[in-house]
């Protein structure tokens, strides 16, 4: 099964809360009692979201992380890059099959790459505006047939 980490999960969650008020500062106390987050893991997250750029830090008594850019430039698959690397369904699909020993024999050579291509692309075409939008969030979960009819 593929699956998020808890801590992309987090990360979605506290750039939100950061995007609400996008010149406003928080630290990461603040963000942690806002989220109800513990402070160390928001600390953690908060550290690996600035390493990307997709929060600024800064320092004083007045400082605290805010969000880098508005929440409708930033995707979903630039948040998850941030945290759990990049988006790769297998080793061959980022383009790093020197590890597997089948490389050279395998029926699938390339074909995963497609499907890695076509996650990305979803991933990517969901910002994390989209994601505050509960509305656009329910509409996209729901089979196109019942879209139509709304």
């Amino acid at each position: 099964m593929i699956r998020l980490s808890r801590f992309t999960d987090y990360a979605v969650l506290m750039l939100a809360e950061l995007a609400r008020d996008e010149s406003a500062r928080a630290s990461a106390a603040d963000l942690a009692t806002r989220t109800n987050l513990a402070e160390p893991t928001v600390a953690k997250i908060l550290k690996i979201l600035n390493r990307a750029g997709l929060v600024v830090s800064t320092r004083g008594a007045t400082g605290g992380y805010m969000i880098a850019r508005p929440a409708h430039d930033m995707t979903v698959a630039d948040i998850i890059s941030a945290v759990e690397g990049p988006v790769a369904i297998t080793a061959c699909a980022d383009g790093h099959d020197d590890d597997c020993s089948l490389s050279g024999v395998c029926a699938m050579n390339g074909r995963w790459g497609e499907v890695n291509a076509a996650v990305r692309g979803a991933l990517e075409s969901v910002t994390l505006a989209d994601m505050m939008n509960k509305k656009i969030v329910a509409q996209a979960a729901m089979p196109a047939r019942e879209q139509v009819m709304e």
